[in-house]
Order: structure tokens, then sequence, then C-alpha cells
């Protein structure tokens, strides 16, 4: 069964400096589990069918002039019908007037009342996209989240393969560190997974010999970064003599992670490769297929071996689950 998250009123409160109208208890403990919102027009015309009283209600312009043609007793039964369901909030767009019967009801039914100067259509978008990111399906994993080239690059692989030693390989090249050990990865949409380091270990970094340090104090604020998409995930593992490695870059690896195939790629680790310089063409050749370009498939059509090799996909087993 998939965890459902949620998110403090006070959050978002903040996020988008709400004015508080009414409030019936501390925002901290009233708990928004609902990634989209409502806009009740029909509700307040009186239909109710498929109407999700978890989602946060917004009130625009739109809303308010239609209310505004009832007579007061009408416009108040419409009212009461809709904060009888107890939304977890109500936001009045634009910062427009209140009708006294939103205040009474609100304070009847427990429903927080909020505020706020920002356009109706420009309120909602925002407070989606934050709440797509806020209760967005995720799981945390062992590895290495780095920025390459604007790319999202997942280092995984053992312990003591070498990931850390990469990562900081890679900041003092120019690059960017997102998450070190432990790499919180979160399904934002039906096609972008998004990687950011959990609060309490953001910015440090483990090197084995050297002990713990932190990247933002020694490199400075542009090698680190808070949040980056997931465009690839680099398998690092000792390399194995038996082990046929690809050498054309024909084959296609993915890694599927909380249901989205990402690109993927398994490089073989010993003494003398240097693999930030690795990680940084495997980050370009990346964005390169992204294009539509394919060095490995311009070169087999040169030699005319396309109709002797097909492209094959192998996929990692490695659908986590959400926590």
């Amino acid at each position: 069964m998939e965890h459902k998250f949620t998110v403090a009123l006070s959050k978002i409160i903040k996020e988008f400096s709400l004015e508080s109208i009414y409030m019936p208890d501390n925002p901290d403990n009233i708990l928004i589990s609902s990634i989209d919102v409502n806009r009740p027009g029909l509700q307040l015309g009186g239909f109710f069918d498929y109407f999700d009283n978890e989602r946060i209600q917004i009130i625009g312009l739109t809303e308010i002039s239609f209310l505004k043609r009832f007579v007061e007793e009408k416009r108040r039964n419409a009212i009461d019908k809709l904060l009888s369901r107890r939304p977890p909030a109500l936001v009045i767009c634009r910062n427009l007037e209140l009708f006294p019967e939103i205040v009474e009801l609100a304070q009847k039914y427990k429903v927080p009342v909020l505020r706020t100067s920002e356009s109706t259509s420009g309120f909602m978008s925002g407070l989606i996209s934050f709440l797509n990111v806020e209760l967005a399906p995720r799981v945390t994993r062992h590895g290495v989240l780095v920025e390459v080239y604007g790319e999202g690059i997942l280092l995984l692989g053992e312990s003591g393969v070498g990931k850390s030693e990469t990562a900081i390989e890679l900041v003092k090249r120019g690059h960017r560190l997102i998450a070190d050990d432990a790499v919180e990865i979160r399904r934002v949409s039906s096609r972008t997974l998004v990687g950011s380091s959990p609060e309490n270990i953001r910015h440090f970094v483990e090197l084995r010999g050297v002990g713990i340090i932190n990247a933002r104090r020694i490199f400075g604020m542009g090698a680190v970064k808070m949040t980056e998409k997931v465009d690839m995930v680099i398998h690092l593992e000792v390399w194995d003599s038996n082990k046929i490695y690809d050498r054309l870059g024909e084959e296609n690896e993915q890694t599927k992670i909380l249901g989205i195939t990402v690109p993927s790629l398994t490089i073989p680790v010993k003494p003398g490769r240097n693999l930030a310089i690795i990680i940084e063409v495997a980050a370009m050749n990346n964005r390169q297929k992204k294009m539509g370009y394919n060095a490995a498939q311009e070169l087999l059509q040169k030699l005319g071996m396309t109709d002797d090799i097909k492209t094959q996909t192998i996929n990692k087993e490695l659908d986590w689950d959400i926590y």
C-alpha cells in the first residue's frame, strides 16, 4: 500500500506569505494530504458529486462575483454547504473582501480561512507545483547525487567503491554536489524524478582517511545545490576481469525508480581510471543522446554493421518501493 505524505498548513502559509483571517488550530497541526486543489464554482451552485473534501478550496473573483448575485439567505446556504464538508483550508485570492458569512461559517465548521494578493491562476499554479514536490512519492537510497554539465547523475555502488571521492573530484572540476551517502528521490510528475539530501546531512561528505567535510564551506556556495533532476544512473562496481563490459555503448541500460525509467551505465572501477573524467563524458554523451545523436550508431553505420548488431535494452531491477 502506497504511503500517504502530508505537509503542514503552516509551511504553505510561510511559502506563499498568506494572511490568516481565521485559524481554528495551530497551523502546524493542520495537515494537507492532497496534491490537487479546487475552485468551488460548481459546489457554490449546489453540485457536490465527486467533491473531494481533502483539497484546498480556492476562491477568486469569479466565485465572489457569482455569490454577489445571491440574496443573503441563498448565499449563506451556498457557503454553508461548502464549508460543512470541512475542507482543510479556504483561500481567498486578489485580497478580495470576504462576506461576513464566510468567516462566521468557517468558525462554525473550524475551517481555516486565508487570503493572498496573488491572482487566482497564479496562486493555483504555484500551490500545485509546491504540493507536487512536498507530497511526492519518495525513496531514500544509499548513493551520491551530483550535477555534471546540467545533468543530474546518481552514483550507486557498494560502500568503499569510490562514490564520495569521485563526487569531490567532480566538485573540484566545477560541478555541484547535491547529496552524499543518502539521496532522497521524489517522483514529482509521471516523467520526472528529483533528488535532494536529507536536511541534517546536507553538504556533508565522508572521505575515508580524512573524515567528514563540509563541501559548501570548503569549496563555496557554487559547489553545492539543493535539488536536481535525476537524468542518469551510473552504477560503479569493482572491475571483474571475468565480466564482459559494453565497449560500444550500443546496449541501452535502464534503471526503474518509483516506476520511472532512467538511462543508466555500469562503469567498472580499478586503479588508474579517472572516474571524474569518465562521468563528465558520460553526462555529455547522455545529453547528446537526448538530442537525438548516438555516436555508437553512427560508427556502426559507417562500418556497415547496423544490420548485424541490434540495440539491446537492459533493465536494472531497481524498481524501488516508496517508504
